[in-house]
């Protein structure tokens, strides 16, 4: 599975991302999800439009992504891949941080931007103290989404109108562009 972002900037010459500066204290951190695995979660109230943190990890083209898929074999569709542009990808499973784990729904609280070729996790609107963080994956697959499909990339985020899937919406018969 590759996460994608809003809308995609040019890369940097690096080929790691650097992470932001580190706050006077702790806003958010790392621990279980009642949703999926391991999430993310304010520890202080948060504003609309913050910059929580930023997605990193090392920078690969999108040939060595194919080439190191799947993370784990026993999980194929799960990676810590995010879509950066057309030839590249961060792969957060080396030298990733927290943002790693910020999981996925269909009613998010998140927003992920890229501004030239980094990945930054803000904030969509007011975020309580002990919630869980969230950002619409948008997963794009370049092929018919048939319930088989869908079924291999589930969403657990049980919003009200949740799509069932990880899977961006089609549309006009099209995937949408998401990076």
């Amino acid at each position: 599975m590759t996460k994608s972002p809003r809308q995609t900037q040019p890369r940097p010459s690096s080929t790691k991302t650097k992470a932001a500066a580190p706050a006077a204290s702790r806003r958010i951190q790392t621990r279980r999800s009642g949703v999926h695995g391991k999430g993310v979660y304010a520890v202080v109230d948060l504003a609309e439009g913050e910059t929580l943190i930023e997605y990193v990890g090392e920078i690969i083209t999108w040939e060595e992504a194919l080439r190191r898929h799947p993370h784990d074999p026993s999980d194929p569709n799960h990676t810590f891949y995010f879509h950066i542009d057309e030839e590249h990808v961060i792969d957060a499973k080396v030298g990733g941080n927290s943002a790693r784990w910020i999981n996925h729904s269909c009613k998010p609280n998140c927003e992920a931007d890229v501004e030239d070729g980094r990945v930054f996790i803000r904030s969509r609107r007011p975020i309580q103290a002990g919630e869980e963080l969230f950002y619409d994956y948008g997963l794009v697959i370049d092929e018919p989404y048939t319930a088989k499909l869908k079924a291999e990339y589930p969403c657990w985020c049980g919003a009200k109108k949740c799509r069932g899937t990880l899977l961006a919406p089609k549309r006009a018969g099209r995937a949408s562009k998401l990076g």
